[in-house]
């Protein structure tokens, strides 16, 4: 089974793809997504009798997106991948999901992903 994740905007998007079929569950997370993001992956794999350990490979969206969505999002499936040692890739564009599941499929890993925000970020210096 194959994790795709989107936290580029407000509504989380899951998309578990396995046997060449993916289902997709999406959930407005809204600014709850860094409290609730690990729940609702644990839960979305529990209604297929699944638990993060029996994954194969992980995909996530780099953008361009949400700053703060993109960080939580990669962060969290960088974390994932790392402690149970799966391979993730991060793909953008349009066909984001197709190309995950291509690189993952010829064995790519890219052992962690940064997003990619559409522009600089806008980092405020210090006052003092």
């Amino acid at each position: 089974m194959i994790l795709l994740l989107d936290t580029s905007t407000s509504e989380c998007r899951l998309i578990l793809v396995h046997g060449g079929k993916s289902e997709e569950y999406t959930w407005q997370a809204d600014r709850e997504l860094a409290k609730g993001l690990l729940k609702f992956i644990v839960e979305t794999l529990a209604t297929r009798d699944m638990n993060i350990a029996s994954l194969e490979g992980l995909g996530v969206f780099r953008g361009p997106g949400s700053f703060t969505g993109l960080r939580i999002g990669i962060t969290t499936l960088n974390t994932i991948a790392d402690s149970e040692g799966i391979a993730i890739v991060g793909t953008d564009g349009d066909d984001w999901q197709q190309a995950a599941v291509r690189r993952l499929a010829r064995g790519e890993n890219d052992r962690i992903v940064l997003p990619e925000y559409g522009r600089d970020a806008r980092i405020t210096k210090p006052r003092k």
